[in-house]
């Protein structure tokens, strides 16, 4: 482990209330591993009863997300992606809650995200397909036990409570 700021070899020092924690001796302060913030949308339509899921690069069929950029807020990234990815605008947005996805080592912020229908222009750098579900047809389509499957879930049981 090295210093983000200085690059100099970190050790690992007791910071009370927070157990060992890399330290950097030349700046003089703990150093906690920085990580990535996404959001991670799911997108419906304005009866909020159907799902946009996307093929991405790597093939699978998951949630619209991306990189919160340096500067930007979570809110701004959500009507950014959904732009860049799909042509789509942001009508409204509810944040759902947060989860670590330690294979990117990224915290996502989930959001359930409504569009008005229309046309989708695919970012095809991104995107290779996009399609409507219906919430069950999206729970089947993404892959299990995956941060998706989580935060689709839990954007789903708060639509079936109410609409946003």
């Amino acid at each position: 482990m090295f210093c983000q700021d200085c690059g100099n070899k970190l050790t690992l020092k007791f910071c009370e209330n927070e157990g060992l924690v890399p330290y950097c001796d030349t700046c003089g302060g703990f150093k906690f591993p920085p990580f990535k913030t996404a959001v991670s949308m799911t997108v419906v339509n304005k009866s909020q009863d159907r799902v946009l899921l996307a093929k991405h690069t790597s093939g699978d069929f998951l949630l619209l997300a991306g990189y919160v950029k340096k500067g930007e807020s979570a809110e701004k990234a959500i009507v950014r992606e959904i732009r860049e990815e799909t042509g789509l605008s942001a009508v409204k947005y509810k944040y759902i809650g947060s989860r670590y996805h330690e294979p990117r080592n990224v915290l996502m912020l989930g959001f359930i995200v409504v569009v008005p229908e229309g046309e989708i222009k695919l970012n095809t750098d991104e995107i290779s397909e996009a399609k409507w579900c219906t919430f069950d047809e999206a729970l089947e389509t993404v892959s299990h036990d995956s941060t998706a499957e989580f935060l689709l879930k839990s954007a789903i049981a708060e639509l079936k409570r109410a609409k946003i």
